[in-house]
């Protein structure tokens, strides 16, 4: 009897080694891969440090936001910042027109959560490379940074004077205008006539944004006055008093539309996507399809009016593919140098901006016959522009963003999303024909955000972090 109680006992036991054996095997162990929801380790955080870290960190954000960083930019780096005053527990939420930032403090104090409107979008690139030098300082910083003194530093930064004039920046647009003309190889009379309608359309775009009118009639306003100035050298044409290239209108027209840049907004919304702010990204695609539809419907009505005058003139909506190089890369670098000027970029760095700008075109026209699908060439080129984008933050410290729009500014798909608007409003049965340019447009915006996104991740991952990321992770971490 002894006996078989042993050997029921052996049994049972050979069986749970073997169960527990087995379950070793596939039963998971540690920390799962992704946290849901940890408990809020800032109850030590005195109130009033909160708040004040939280009203930094908020101001930050929207001063980034205002500026041009983008999204996935903007939460990490207040991360980054929160983590360097001690608050290792906030939360960072973005929508198109807000930042949200809360601090839960643990069960037995009361959260803290703020919103701010970002009521301003532009690109300030000097102003947000300050930004960016003084989170750096206090992210670095070996000793407590005063988060009163951050704060009047951070004012200090947003009152002061641009690094030059606003006829500077209108020449910059003039500069970008007659890039685009030049990239295609067009006569040095279209070159100043691109030139000479960017700055007037400049005027005109001011004054009505001085009055407060909204941007989708700022834009249709704009492209009017483009194309009236192209229909107005096709009538003088037609009295005898023809310039070299007067008969190209598209040139001029598709050089505004360019200047305009409703491509930027669809390359930032996939940009938005691909990091997963679908809000803002959705946001994004639907202001770049109001803007490019102001444009189609400036130019159409301005050739409304002109066929009625008498002067019958036609658009077209493509320019087909550089056949020259050199032609693209000039033209290529003199719109990175305009983009620069326009994003008030400090002279001393637009001529680097404009370098990298024709680098990128030349790997795109290489690649383009190779890889002749949407996308696949502009993507490629993005990959060389988040690269050098991230090296020159390194090194210089210029914001990547505005290297990396720099770099692919040349490419961006402005002119692919207003033929598709121009395709749909063209004809009755266009709509086939649009979602065709449509998806061909989100495909090269997409290319481009997805290749530099690409560029960005391994250049970091072969450079490593800056000193600021690696304390600001080692703060966030803890001890072990």
């Amino acid at each position: 009897m002894s006996g078989t109680s042993s050997t029921r006992i052996l049994r049972l036991r050979l069986r749970q080694h073997l169960i527990d054996l087995a379950g070793g095997w596939v039963r998971g162990a540690g920390m799962p891969t992704t946290r849901i929801a940890l408990p809020g380790s800032d109850d030590a955080i005195t109130q009033k440090h909160a708040r004040s870290v939280i009203d930094l960190c908020l101001r930050m954000g929207e001063a980034m936001l205002a500026t041009g960083a983008s999204s996935a930019d903007v939460v990490a780096t207040v991360l980054r910042l929160s983590s360097s005053f001690g608050i290792s527990g906030m939360h960072v939420d973005i929508a198109f027109t807000s930042i949200t930032v809360s601090v839960h403090r643990g069960v037995d104090e009361d959260p803290i959560s703020v919103v701010r409107v970002v009521r301003v979008r532009t690109t300030d690139y000097t102003r947000l490379q300050d930004v960016y030098r003084l989170i750096d300082d206090i992210t670095s910083s070996d000793e407590p940074v005063d988060p009163d003194a951050a704060r009047e530093r951070l004012n200090r930064i947003l009152v002061q004077p641009h690094p030059y004039r606003r006829w500077v920046m209108s020449l910059g647009k003039a500069v970008l205008a007659a890039g685009v003309v030049v990239m295609y190889d067009a006569s040095i009379v279209l070159v100043l006539v691109a030139a000479g309608s960017a700055i007037v359309a400049d005027v005109v775009t001011r004054r009505l944004e001085k009055w407060r009118v909204s941007a989708f009639f700022v834009q249709m306003a704009a492209a009017a006055v483009i194309t009236a100035i192209a229909a107005a050298l096709k009538w003088f044409s037609s009295l005898g008093l023809a310039l070299p290239g007067a008969d190209q209108p598209t040139v001029i027209v598709i050089s505004g539309i360019m200047l305009l840049l409703s491509g930027i907004g669809l390359t930032a919304a996939a940009r938005d996507a691909i990091d997963g702010y679908y809000i803002t990204a959705s946001a994004r695609g639907l202001e770049v399809l109001m803007m490019t539809l102001g444009l189609a419907v400036g130019i159409f009505v301005t050739l409304g009016v002109a066929l009625r005058l008498g002067s019958p003139i036609t658009v077209g909506t493509s320019l087909g593919r550089t056949e020259s190089i050199a032609a693209g890369m000039l033209g290529a670098g003199l719109i990175g140098i305009g983009f620069a000027l326009t994003s008030y970029v400090r002279l001393i760095i637009a001529p680097l901006m404009g370098i990298l700008a024709a680098v990128v075109f030349a790997v795109f026209f290489v690649v383009q016959p190779l890889a002749p699908e949407p996308g696949l060439a502009q993507g490629t080129a993005g990959v060389v522009a988040g690269v050098a984008a991230y090296l020159l933050y390194r090194w210089i410290k210029v914001p990547e963003a505005a290297m990396t729009m720099a770099g692919i500014i040349g490419l961006i798909p402005g002119l692919t999303v207003y033929r598709a608007i121009f395709t749909l409003m063209s004809n009755d049965h266009g709509l086939s024909s649009s979602l065709v340019e449509f998806v061909s447009a989100l495909a090269i915006g997409i290319g481009l955000a997805a290749g530099t996104t690409i560029g960005g991740h391994v250049t970091r991952r072969a450079f490593g972090l800056d000193r600021a990321a690696q304390l600001s992770i080692r703060r966030t971490r803890g001890p072990r």
